[in-house]
């Protein structure tokens, strides 16, 4: 008596396209393994010439040929029937049309960057010189000896002008009957709070 498997065994995979892209990478990559060491074997057993030409789902090319692909497309391209001239000259204009094309979207590209870089330059120039005339905002750090006197000046000036006018404000809300903080009067003669 055989005793009951625990597993499902081999399953057969529904052939559909695989929509999870982690999925899908994993599955291409091993069955194209799968397919190159095939066509390896077939050609190894049966002396078979053969050529294989695939795009991955990156649309990355892969190919496999003994005694090589190119060697294999020649001998298959030989075989095919000469190609009508009409054919070769629709074909010649459509290649030319994609080419001026091409070099049409490249020269603005190149336009368009070259412009880029450009204004790039401007607004570093326009940041340097702003950063020149306030040179007073950058980081302490990278002010010269010069500066620092500078800037050790104004700030010296300003604590002067800032204790100036705040004893100027002290003086006038001395003289004034507005008191300096609203809700609270001037004081009595005693000292001893509002005199009525």
């Amino acid at each position: 008596m055989t005793p009951a498997k625990k597993t499902k065994g081999r399953q057969k995979i529904e052939m559909t396209k695989i929509l999870d892209e982690k999925s899908l990478a994993v599955t291409f990559s091993k069955r194209h393994s799968g397919i190159i060491s095939k066509a390896n074997e077939l050609s190894t057993l049966c002396g078979v010439e053969l050529a294989i030409i695939m795009l991955s789902p990156t649309k990355k090319p892969i190919s496999y040929g003994v005694p090589s692909v190119e060697a294999i497309l020649d001998r298959y391209m030989e075989q095919l029937p000469p190609p009508d001239p009409r054919m070769s000259q629709y074909m010649e204009s459509y290649r030319n049309a994609t080419i001026q094309q091409l070099n049409s979207e490249l020269t603005d590209m190149i336009s368009q960057t070259q412009a880029e870089k450009k204004t790039g330059e401007e607004l570093d120039l326009i940041k340097k010189e702003r950063q020149d005339r306030h040179w007073w905002n950058g980081p302490i750090d990278t002010l010269d000896a010069e500066q620092l006197e500078k800037l050790k000046a104004a700030m010296l000036e300003l604590r002067n002008n800032a204790e100036k006018q705040a004893e100027r404000l002290m003086v006038e809300a001395a003289t004034t009957s507005t008191p300096i903080f609203p809700g609270f009067g001037s004081m009595g003669a005693d000292g001893a709070g509002p005199s009525n």
